[in-house]
């Protein structure tokens, strides 16, 4: 079985092996006084006949991105937490994770080249985003500014779901324990025996387009990462959507999928943060995945319960990583 990984490597990310100054720029707040773009200005301004930049190689360029990939493939290789799916519920899990514990290390697997989900747009592609309360209190956490509806003190709107979206994928690639594989897919579940029961022991991975042509070529084996636990976000139903829960009824873990309901926002966003769970062991589902499994409603377009779902799932994902480090100690 997979030990955490926290127990036998160093309680804080390995280093890249990358020696270079790490450069922090200014707070956005220069930004919104106006102050970073006048500085810009000042330095670039009518001075464009002689503007130029500085010398590069081609090799330097590649070099550059592959040597830091591959390292954080060895790095991640052996995760304490992987994350399937970066949408709305997958990046809340991760920040409230990685703030509450920088000693973990934390792959976020998404099949999309952009991360965010179905959060990038409100409803029917209008560009609002909806949050009925309490979720507020997430994006009060964030700093992302909001308003009220005058007819209904119940939900919140930000003016743009851009706006969340950005400012949580932003947040959460600044941490120093998370790493971000997109354009690659979860193919399947690395799983131990335990006792008459599975354990998950990790995930197979594959780069999206790779996956996507297993049909039309072959011999194109996978690559995995180990962890003790899975948090899976993938959606509802879709190309990749639901995977883990599809691959537990392939695995006899599950009889059968309830599949989501009909559209009932009351009753659908209650029931996806109340049941957001460990569903096998080392398996965490949380989102509209959930719905797939329990047979929940569809929430359509408000977005409180991804969020909230998401907090959750970290609380469970620490639960879960604990016992399993007592597990192996023992």
């Amino acid at each position: 079985m997979s030990p955490p990984a926290a127990m036998f490597e160093s309680a804080t990310v390995a280093p890249t092996g990358i020696k270079g100054k790490v450069i922090v720029p200014e707070s956005v707040t220069t930004t919104l006084t106006g102050q970073g773009q006048s500085k810009l200005l000042e330095q670039f301004g009518n001075k464009w006949d002689e503007f130029k930049f500085a010398p590069i190689r081609e090799s330097q360029v590649s070099r550059a991105m592959t040597r830091r990939y591959f390292q954080d493939l060895d790095n991640y290789a052996e995760s304490d937490v992987v994350i399937v799916g970066a949408g709305s519920c997958g990046l809340s899990t991760a920040y409230v994770l990685a703030k509450a514990r920088p000693d973990l290390k934390i792959a976020i697997v998404e099949a999309s080249v952009s991360p965010g989900g179905g959060a990038w747009l409100g409803g029917q592609l209008f560009s609002a985003m909806v949050l009925r309360r309490p979720a507020d209190a997430f994006l009060t956490e964030l700093g992302v500014p909001f308003e009220e509806e005058p007819s209904n003190p119940n939900f919140v709107v930000v003016k743009h779901a851009s706006l969340f979206t950005s400012t949580l994928l932003s947040k959460v690639l600044t941490f120093p324990n998370v790493k971000l594989f997109n354009a690659t897919c979860v193919e399947d579940l690395i799983t131990r025996p335990d006792g008459n029961d599975v354990r998950l022991a990790g995930v197979v991975v594959n780069w999206t387009l790779v996956t996507l042509h297993h049909d039309d070529h072959s011999c194109m084996d996978p690559n995995t990462i180990n962890a003790p636990v899975i948090v899976s976000t993938t959606g509802h139903d879709g190309p990749f959507g639901a995977f883990c829960a599809k691959r537990l009824v392939s695995m006899n873990a599950i009889e059968k999928l309830g599949g989501m309901r009909g559209l009932d926002m009351n009753a659908a966003e209650d029931a996806i943060v109340k049941n957001t769970r460990e569903v096998a062991k080392g398996l965490i589902i949380g989102g509209m995945e959930l719905s797939e499994i329990d047979g929940f409603n569809r929430m359509g377009p408000t977005f409180g319960a991804m969020v909230m779902s998401g907090v959750k799932a970290a609380e469970e994902t620490l639960r879960v990583f604990e016992t399993r480090k007592r597990e192996c100690a023992e």
